[in-house]
């Protein structure tokens, strides 16, 4: 089982990718519990409210965790170095998104959604699933999009690959505005957050550190 996972993803990659993923879960919901709608603010621009509502672009914004999976995968494949740096620098994004979803809580108006199809369904489901529409600001989904992208340039990987990464980030980029999930601001937050973790780790070596630990669990799995 181990030589098939192995074959998967290197050993050494499975526990910062699942930490990935619980500290995103952990830092969205602990927050929502702290929420307070009447300390919400509404940062959005004219052009918020200009943009059309498009559920069609639904589809890059679920299959953004197809993405980011798919990304965080081939990074564990290049190196294991690679991996606990932006495995460390997207911790601490996560951080600095909690603080900020604390000090500074917004919200939004979502779309009304009107008429049946696939895309419209879909659209209100993720509405149920993310309701309300608060901790906006960053936009995580923008930080983990970016995140791989920006990665994936620094990887020996196929040209090819780094493009179409590229060029589904941009399409994650107009789904949060374009399915009312996000306003505008939200997107450069979420970018500058995850640069910010990625100078801290540059400037620190605090991958190093946090790497003690990853590599204690990965000894705990090979067990």
């Amino acid at each position: 089982m181990k030589d098939k996972l192995k074959t998967f993803i290197p050993l050494y990659g499975y526990f910062p990718i699942i930490t990935l993923f619980a500290f995103n879960s952990l830092v969205y919901f602990l927050t929502k519990l702290v929420y307070d709608p009447a300390r919400a603010y509404d940062l959005s621009l004219g052009i918020d409210h200009a943009l059309p509502f498009v559920p069609a672009f639904i589809l890059f914004y679920i299959l953004a965790y197809l993405q980011w999976a798919i990304g965080y995968i081939m990074i564990a494949r290049e190196s294991r170095e690679k991996l606990y740096k932006v495995a460390t620098a997207n911790i601490l994004a996560k951080i600095f998104c909690g603080i900020i979803f604390v000090a500074l809580p917004t919200a939004m108006v979502r779309a009304e959604i009107t008429g049946g199809g696939i895309f419209n369904w879909l659209t209100s489901f993720i509405y149920a699933a993310d309701t309300p529409a608060v901790n906006l600001f960053p936009s995580i989904h923008c930080l983990e999009s970016w995140a791989v992208f920006r990665c994936s340039l620094k990887c020996k990987l196929p040209i090819g690959y780094k493009i179409a990464m590229g060029v589904f980030s941009l399409g994650v980029f107009a789904s949060v505005l374009l399915v009312k999930q996000h306003i505008i601001l939200d997107i450069p937050a979420g970018i500058l957050v995850f640069e910010l973790g990625y100078l801290i780790v540059h400037l620190t070596k605090v991958d190093q550190k946090i790497a003690t630990i990853f590599k204690t669990k990965t000894k705990e799995f090979h067990s």
